[in-house]
């Protein structure tokens, strides 16, 4: 996230952050932000992300990436999130994850509808024109959020 900050303020960027309080004790927040919001825990800190968002965009990330992420899709699946979520696929890093979410279609445990959830894009450029073109998750998601035979 630091390093993603830096870039954007480096190239004359806005960039706002959400920090849990536990962090700020720790001194992890960047200090070059244009703001800063503290929330009590990452549970808040998830929730302002998303209620605030746009679109949802997953760089290359470890658990906490993944767990936004998941996050993220879990809403969508359940019709409590409907904007965009754009995976970037730097050097191949989440084509497995793609493959285990087709797998969860294949093996029942999502329903086909569930694909067009997210798109996978190759390289930052793609990510704002997926964006753009991301179809519209349906405000009836949750007529097919549970798998039926």
């Amino acid at each position: 996230m630091g390093s993603l900050a830096n870039g954007a303020l480096t190239a004359g960027g806005n960039v706002i952050g959400v920090i849990p309080r536990f962090m700020t004790e720790v001194e992890w927040q960047h200090p070059g932000l244009a703001s800063l919001e503290v929330v009590e825990d990452m549970r808040e800190r998830k929730h302002r992300l998303l209620t605030g968002s746009d679109a949802v965009v997953a760089l290359p990330g470890g658990c906490g990436t993944l767990e936004e992420l998941f996050e993220a899709l879990t809403l969508k699946r359940l019709g409590l999130y409907f904007n965009p979520i754009v995976l970037v696929n730097t050097a191949g890093f989440y084509a497995p994850l793609q493959s285990f979410l087709e797998r969860m279609i294949e093996q029942r445990f999502m329903n086909p509808q569930h694909l067009a959830m997210w798109t996978l894009v190759d390289s930052p450029n793609d990510v704002l024109p997926a964006i753009d073109a991301a179809p519209e998750w349906r405000e009836d998601a949750r007529n097919y959020a549970v798998v039926r035979p």
